[in-house]
């Protein structure tokens, strides 16, 4: 468990630095630009890369040792930021804050390539937890999994704003650039014992197994249900990362925005340690719908009046409610599926998951920007929806809301009924 503390304290130090540069580029984007559509762009280009690269990155996973891994993931994502800032210092501002622009998207892109390759390093984090921590106290360690993403969350909430409001996006890259080299210094004297590989000779040994990634996942009764219903709530989480940061933008200055990210990311705490405290019940996979239940209920209440009391409070619980969801899905592949196939399972749940938020996020960007926005603000749209939404500058944000969370709901009550929740639960209980 000591060393198990020691990579969790590593991944802290490298997941504030990503989630800085991130949340930073988001809020000087919108800030620079005005446009929902460009933060959409970014946000959706981020989850699509995820997708693309997660197989690549599990089959790495299972066919490395996890130190190496997680090092060549640091040392990528160090590059890139350096390369990024080399590039904000060689060409003027105009150019760089003009999204329209092949030098905007190279900029932004490069920053996005940096937080991308960290998914690596949270895939073989994932797998540290089945080799390090005793099998009862698995959804225990991805409780503390998420606890620590909720401080790194806080923080860089925080700091992000401030730092693009006071300083600028010159001294935020800086900060990042030196960040990730702490992380990257600190993890050479982290120790993860493994002493050999575990190949699995069942599964083929490509750079991108999908073949052995299927079979992985069929073998389990259930489990491809398992991801498909995640894939599902990625499609709502699209909405969250569209529009969330301009909904909020709308309310509040961005130093303002970035503190309330900041209080309302305690959440994410919380929720990490509740799960570390009390475990997920006897059943994960039914811990995991109704956490989605709730979640769905809170999208569609906390922007239904433009009232900023109700909009952080409704961050705060969902975002206390996420760390018993990413814990549920954890533990139940940890439990259910072998060591040896383990990368390969969460890089494939990682690709398919991810791949669900782009197409919601591409689809809202212009549907927010170009209709439902202009619609809610027009004096038809007070007329048909006035009633349920008030009134205020973002309500065709808050439409968007308060449709992805009814749709959220609608699913998890449904999934309950499947043939697959009733296999998958049987399985785990078993394993």
């Amino acid at each position: 468990m000591k060393k198990f503390y020691n990579v969790l304290a590593n991944t802290l130090i490298a997941n504030v630095t990503t989630s800085f540069l991130w949340f930073a580029l988001t809020f000087w984007v919108y800030l620079e630009t005005q446009s929902v559509l460009a933060t959409a762009i970014i946000g959706g280009s981020y989850m699509l890369l995820v997708a693309v690269f997660s197989l690549f990155f599990g089959t790495i996973v299972d066919h490395n040792k996890k130190k190496k891994v997680m090092l060549v993931s640091s040392i990528i994502t160090f590059i890139a930021y350096a390369v990024a800032g080399t590039l904000y210092f060689l060409f003027p501002k105009e150019d760089l804050v003009d999204w329209g622009s092949i030098v905007f998207w190279f900029f932004a892109g490069i920053i996005l390539i940096g937080g991308v390759v960290e998914n690596m390093r949270n895939i073989a984090l994932s797998t540290t937890v089945t080799l390090l921590v005793p099998k009862k106290d698995h959804a225990k360690a991805n409780g503390l999994v998420g606890a620590v993403q909720g401080v790194a969350f806080l923080v860089t909430s925080v700091f992000s704003g401030l730092s693009i409001g006071f300083l600028g996006m010159g001294w935020t890259l800086v900060i990042a650039i030196v960040l990730t080299g702490v992380a990257l210094i600190h993890l050479f004297f982290v120790d993860i014992p493994e002493d050999e590989i575990l190949h699995d000779p069942a599964l083929t040994s490509n750079k991108i197994d999908i073949k052995g990634s299927i079979a992985a996942i069929r073998v389990v009764p259930g489990l491809i249900a398992l991801i498909i219903f995640s894939t599902f709530n990625n499609l709502i989480g699209g909405v969250f990362i569209a529009l969330m940061d301009p909904y909020g933008l709308t309310l509040f200055s961005v130093q303002v925005w970035g503190i309330v990210l900041g209080i309302t990311s305690t959440g994410f705490i919380v929720g990490g340690l509740i799960v570390a405290k009390k475990g997920l019940g006897k059943n994960p996979l039914r811990t995991l719908l109704l956490v989605n239940v709730a979640a769905g209920v809170i999208g569609m209440l906390f922007t239904i009046r433009e009232f900023w009391l109700l909009y952080v409070v409704g961050i705060f619980i969902y975002m206390t409610l996420i760390p018993a969801a990413e814990a549920a899905e954890q533990t139940i592949i940890q439990r259910v599926v072998p060591f040896k196939r383990q990368g390969r399972v969460f890089g494939f749940a990682q690709s398919i998951e991810a791949a669900a938020a782009p197409i919601t996020a591409f689809l809202i960007g212009p549907l927010a920007q170009f209709w439902l926005i202009p619609f809610m603000n027009s004096p038809r749209g007070d007329a048909e929806l006035g009633w349920l939404l008030g009134a205020g500058d973002a309500r065709g944000i808050a439409l968007i809301f308060f449709i992805a969370g009814f749709m959220g709901v609608v699913i998890a009550l449904l999934a309950f009924r499947t043939k697959a929740y009733a296999l998958l639960s049987s399985v785990y209980q078993k394993a």
